[in-house]
């Protein structure tokens, strides 16, 4: 007996690829949404010919607090029919973000597991915005 799936916002599963699959994707010209904060971002982000930082969590006196204009500041630069890869540091945040973009209507967005640190644990190319002060 088959059973009929309702397209529920619960039903909907966040896709999570590795670091190599993210490559693959960025290069077939997937938008990259770096959601790390942008000092983290600065100091070094993949490359992708699309990318755009809008933090999911923000630095405050009080420590990180999430960016209440999140999704706002997503849908004024990203079509939810775009195909978006988000990524964090190790993945813990984008998980979050790509919940959210897809219960908010986002259909061809996915996770990048492993974040930031797995793409450079694999030495794949990166773009730094801030060069290391220089020991003279």
């Amino acid at each position: 007996m088959s059973q009929s799936i309702s397209s529920s916002t619960k039903a909907e599963e966040v896709v999570s690829v590795d670091v190599s699959e993210a490559k693959a994707l960025l290069q077939s010209g997937h938008q990259y949404l770096d959601v790390r904060t942008q000092e983290e971002f600065r100091r070094g982000h993949c490359e992708a010919a699309k990318i755009v930082n809008i933090p999911y969590m923000l630095n405050s006196p009080q420590g990180r607090v999430k960016n209440q204009d999140f999704l706002e500041q997503v849908s004024s630069l990203l079509n939810p029919a775009d195909d978006i890869l988000v990524g964090c540091q190790s993945g813990a945040r984008s998980l979050k973000a790509t919940t959210e973009l897809v219960a908010a209507g986002y259909k061809k967005v996915r996770n990048m597991g492993g974040g930031y640190l797995a793409w450079v644990d694999h030495s794949f190319p990166i773009n730094k915005e801030e060069e290391e002060p220089s020991a003279n």
